[in-house]
């Protein structure tokens, strides 16, 4: 008999696969974390643990990105426009995110997680863009939602290099350009 993915028993065992990784991630560094480890965290058996994810790090991919998506309220994004205040709030998701990240689980992998971090953020803000434009332009939507999440992913890393300031104060002082680019109704000819 085969499970569905959706089956409550199969999201409560990956739930706790992911929980057992993400409790080791906070007793040794990523590299040094095996499948024997979690799935003796898990207490489940191997089998178990490929069933639902292909190695370790695609648990460690889609840890970050189930993480990273409870950070940034997913639906939250999905059902509002493209402002202020939803740059504001993307933004310190963003940074709270990068910093309860544990250095351990971080090290090493900083590609991995930039890279996932960017894709969560391009689909955001692609969802957002599709409320206030047309379909017709959409190659242009799905530029500007890579330009936006590589923007927003770079902010956020230099905010952490060298900002004194709160992450609100920072981004908030982007805006306007931000703000006056996306508004923009012009072409360039």
């Amino acid at each position: 008999m085969t499970q569905s993915k959706t089956d409550p028993r199969v999201v409560r065992t990956r739930k706790l696969i992911m929980d057992a990784f993400i409790e080791l991630s906070g007793q040794k560094e990523f590299k040094d974390i095996t499948v024997k480890d979690i799935t003796t965290e898990a207490m489940i058996n191997r089998a178990t643990f490929y069933y639902h994810f292909e190695d370790i790090y695609d648990l460690l991919e889609k840890v970050l990105s189930e993480v990273l998506l409870v950070n940034l309220d997913g639906d939250f994004y999905q059902n509002n426009e493209l402002n202020e205040e939803s740059f504001v709030n993307i933004f310190k998701a963003t940074t709270n995110f990068q910093k309860t990240l544990s250095s351990r689980c971080h090290r090493g992998y900083e590609d991995t997680i930039a890279r996932i971090i960017r894709e969560q953020l391009e689909h955001i803000f692609y969802k957002m863009l599709l409320k206030k434009h047309s379909i017709d332009e959409n190659n242009a939507l799905k530029r500007t939602a890579v330009m936006l999440s590589w923007g927003m992913y770079g902010a956020s890393v230099e905010w952490r290099r060298n900002s004194d300031v709160p992450p609100e104060e920072f981004i908030k002082s982007l805006l306007p350009f931000i703000m006056n680019g996306i508004e923009f109704k012009g072409h360039f000819s």
